[in-house]
């Protein structure tokens, strides 16, 4: 279960790998995002869907799972859950399935219903067998090899890997490399410390708020919210704007980070107090995928 949300978050900044690993061609202009959709009504749960950017609609939407354990009710959930997801968005449009096993002995085969639909041109199954040793020359391939890699030798891949995209990303996509791959080899060797694994990859310990995006959206946040709220009265003003600099900020850094956000997420965001906002902006350094930000809403009802 560990290694499924390793591999949620790889998809979730990496989204090209998946059409690397399935060989089809990715769009260039698509923008695909990772999202988690829970099917009204019917306790069905979607956990990935790769999403095109709103200016590319013709893409197709990507259903993705990770399915580490054996499950033999696996198939029929799964496509119910995707055409029952496909019925209620009320338009036509193409879409693409992906399912990633472990290895062919996890998974179960589907019952007769469901098994013509393992042969449709857009369904795909991933065995991670398959690629442990497979040529990869992507962050995201590489990325996706050592979360699989056998903990006796993953230390010595993971440092590999950092010597050679060290001086390839900008300020922050290094430290976001930094934080994925200290996070795998913490799941790889979880009776070592933090700090023992830093030490033995020469991690740099990066609080994310000290970065210079993370300084200059704050900056850019506030002023924001500063100058609206001065409209309103200075007395009034000075609170006002403190919120809609607050809401700025955390608006600037969800979207950085997941891409463009529901209306309900926008809608209940937009209601938060103050202080709920700030612990947002320290709460949401420590997300993984979207569906940890609409946790965190939920929790604030």
């Amino acid at each position: 279960m560990k290694t499924d949300h390793l591999f949620y978050r790889l998809f979730q900044e990496h989204p090209e790998v998946v059409f690397e690993l399935t060989g089809w061609p990715l769009p260039p202009t698509a923008g695909y995002t990772l999202h988690a959709e829970e099917v009204k009504q019917t306790g069905f749960r979607l956990d990935g869907i790769l999403m095109p950017a709103e200016t590319a609609p013709n893409e197709p939407l990507v259903f993705l799972e990770a399915q580490s354990q054996p499950d033999d009710n696996f198939y029929p959930r799964w496509f119910t859950s995707l055409f029952l997801f496909l019925y209620r968005q009320g338009r036509d449009r193409d879409w693409r399935a992906v399912v990633i096993y472990p290895n062919r002995a996890t998974e179960k085969p589907p019952p007769r219903a469901f098994a013509a639909l393992l042969d449709l041109p857009g369904v795909y199954r991933i065995y991670l067998e398959d690629i442990a040793d497979h040529p990869a020359t992507t962050l995201g391939m590489q990325l996706a090899q050592l979360i699989i890699a056998e903990p006796a030798t993953a230390v010595a891949k993971t440092n590999a890997l950092a010597d050679s995209y060290r001086d390839r990303l900008d300020d922050l996509q290094i430290r976001q490399f930094f934080d994925f791959v200290e996070t795998i080899l913490i799941y790889k060797f979880p009776n070592v410390t933090r700090e023992r694994i830093q030490a033995m990859l020469h991690l740099p310990d990066v609080d994310l708020k000290q970065t210079l995006v993370y300084q200059e959206a704050r900056a850019e946040g506030r002023q924001e919210g500063w100058q609206e709220g001065r409209q309103e009265g200075w007395q009034e003003g000075r609170q006002e704007g403190r919120q809609l600099g607050e809401k700025a900020l955390v608006l600037r850094q969800l979207r950085r980070r997941f891409g463009t956000l529901t209306p309900a997420q926008e809608t209940r965001i937009q209601a938060l107090s103050v202080t709920d906002l700030e612990a947002l902006g320290e709460a949401l350094l420590d997300f993984q995928t979207a569906v940890d930000l609409t946790a965190w809403l939920q929790q604030q009802s």
